[in-house]
């Protein structure tokens, strides 16, 4: 799916890294951490680091002897960059060919590698809901064939997911969907 990006942009490493930084866009990393999940030198990741910081699409911030960079906010192609990786990502057709269809789903987390911007090629939900499981697998089983992505589920009800928070904060998540409350 990142083949989406490359005739925009020839760059892998800056791919990469407007992936990472833009698919969670609380995710922030320093630069030996990028240069070995990338598996690349920190010249050629600090390069890339450097020029969309320039361009104002990263931001940094020094942390004691590192110096940290996430994804701006601010800047005007933020919506539309976070938008294109999603869509790269394949997280829209989760979304779209999951999430709204699954019953009485409350909320839906992304967790673990997805969650910090890694694509590893698996998909790690946390569902809370009354949810038929039958009808996920297959759900899940064909968007996977779409994305070409494993997803794997865990499916809680809400007390389950109130004993599971404490875990949750130890490890990389963000909400991905939440059922809309009549007001």
């Amino acid at each position: 799916m990142k083949e989406l990006f490359t005739g925009l942009i020839s760059s892998k490493t800056r791919i990469n890294l407007l992936v990472r930084f833009f698919f969670n866009p609380g995710t922030k990393a320093y630069l030996r951490e990028l240069s070995k999940d990338f598996n690349l030198s920190s010249n050629a990741v600090r390069e890339e680091l450097n020029q969309l910081t320039k361009t104002k699409l990263l931001t940094s911030r020094k942390e004691g002897r590192n110096v940290y960079y996430k994804s701006n906010n601010s800047h005007p192609l933020f919506p539309e960059l976070k938008s294109m990786v999603r869509k790269v990502m394949g997280l829209d057709q989760v979304i779209e060919s999951i999430l709204t269809r699954l019953g009485e789903l409350e909320y839906a987390y992304i967790i673990d590698d997805y969650a910090e911007g890694k694509d590893t090629g698996i998909i790690d939900l946390v569902l809370v809901g009354r949810i038929n499981q039958y009808h996920l697998n297959d759900l899940s089983r064909k968007t996977e064939r779409y994305i070409k992505r494993k997803i794997r589920s865990l499916v809680l009800t809400r007390e389950e997911f109130k004993a599971f928070m404490p875990k949750m904060k130890n490890r990389p998540n963000f909400l991905v969907w939440e059922r809309q409350r009549n007001k």
